[in-house]
């Protein structure tokens, strides 16, 4: 079976945040402005894109980004609610690449391309040595 075989050009997802002091610039470097920092951003596009194809990829699978093309177009302060949006722009064997955006309200904060690569779990743990950390008490 294929991986991405339950993939579509189009799919689309988005997540909403509020802006707070911890997404900010200031957080993470000392004397710069409280606004949503460009990491955080790109996280925000990346988990929209993840939720985008999660649910039709087979079980055991899971998508990690790989290559992140963005352009952070104007500051958004704390407070100010951001929608990141993620759609399918391409798919291949073993990858697929997203149109993303971020929105503080209607104008354009954010804007670019996002590759998400597909791991099989269960592979990439024999591969790496990795576990994935049990949720239930031992």
């Amino acid at each position: 079976m294929l991986a991405l075989s339950n993939v579509r050009v189009g799919m689309a997802a988005e997540m909403t945040v509020t802006v707070t002091s911890v997404m900010t610039v200031a957080h993470f470097v000392a004397d710069m402005p409280r606004v949503y920092a460009t990491p955080i951003m790109i996280l925000h596009m990346e988990m929209a894109s993840g939720s985008a194809i999660a649910r039709h990829l087979p079980d055991g699978f899971v998508s990690v980004g790989m290559d992140v093309k963005v352009r952070h177009l104007a500051a958004t302060p704390v407070g100010r609610t951001v929608r990141a949006v993620a759609r399918v722009l391409e798919i291949d064997r073993k990858s697929v690449v997203f149109e993303v955006e971020a929105w503080d309200g209607d104008r354009k904060i954010g804007d670019g391309t996002h590759r998400r690569g597909i791991v099989n779990m269960v592979e990439f743990e024999k591969r790496f040595g990795v576990k994935q950390l049990s949720t239930s008490a031992a």
